[in-house]
């Protein structure tokens, strides 16, 4: 068992750099046994800073994309026809119970609202999983963390978190980092120099004041890191910046234009 447990071990540190006291408040929530909720746009560093979390906790980390057609039977488990038998398969979310491991839900607001309920007795005292397809409860050991996360910039109507849910967890409020340090991580992430990640997030942060002008989300971090990657493979900047940031976040034609004429006043 200790092998399948290794397999989820984050093996190397991932690179993060705190932007406030996140790493502290994380710490403090994983030794009081409370479970975590991360939210932020889109790419500003949460799925890292549950991956260097874990990684500094040495704990297993389980994680789950959430989307609309996830089950509570995909989470926790089901049976299957092996060789004319029936056998159980545990799920992702019964395994890190089993196992004592970080369970990390991305987007759980993509997920069906009936399947979200699932964890409510694993985010309160009594920290127990009910199998109800087998007839058990399992007890969540104390290594045992509960982490999701969601976007509040896509909030609607239909796709929210609950009260009864949303109140059960501690609230971590992640934003995209300030200038200076976006740039650092840029450099590091990237692999350009200083002078060219300033001017990437430079670019950053004038296609954000474009939010709630015809454009539904700022370009992410994750975004500005991949225009460094492809310039340090020696592509030029602009056409870095047009692959890796104009097209991928409008099919707007005219947004499009007046962020290549960003790009081009400052590369």
């Amino acid at each position: 068992m200790e092998l399948a447990v290794e397999k989820y071990k984050v093996k190397d540190e991932p690179f993060y750099l705190p932007v406030g006291n996140e790493v502290e408040l994380f710490e403090a929530a994983y030794d009081a046994k409370l479970p975590a909720m991360l939210k932020g746009p889109t790419g500003c560093g949460k799925t890292r800073f549950v991956e260097y979390m874990a990684h500094k906790l040495n704990r297993p980390l389980i994680t789950v994309a959430c989307h609309e057609d996830l089950s509570s039977t995909d989470l926790v488990g089901r049976f299957l026809l092996e060789d004319d038998e029936t056998v159980w398969h545990d799920g992702p979310l019964t395994t890190a119970v089993r196992e004592g491991a970080i369970c990390y839900l991305d987007e759980v607001v993509e997920a069906r609202k009936d399947t979200v309920v699932i964890i409510h007795p694993l985010t309160d005292d009594r920290r127990r999983l009910p199998i109800e397809k087998r007839g058990t409860v399992i007890e969540a050991p104390p290594e045992f963390m509960l982490v999701v996360s969601y976007n509040p910039g896509y909030q609607s109507i239909l796709k929210d978190l609950k009260q009864s849910t949303r109140q059960r967890f501690m609230s971590l409020e992640f934003d995209y980092p300030d200038a200076e340090l976006e740039a650092e991580i840029l450099s590091r992430e990237g692999g350009v120099d200083l002078d060219t990640s300033r001017d990437l997030v430079a670019i950053g942060q004038k296609v954000r004041n474009l939010r709630g002008h015809g454009l539904e989300e700022g370009v992410s971090t994750r975004l500005l890191i991949y225009a460094a990657q492809l310039i340090a493979k020696g592509i030029a900047p602009a056409d870095a910046a047009d692959v890796a940031i104009v097209s991928p976040i409008t099919d707007d034609k005219e947004l499009q234009r007046s962020i290549r004429e960003i790009v081009t006043t400052i590369i």
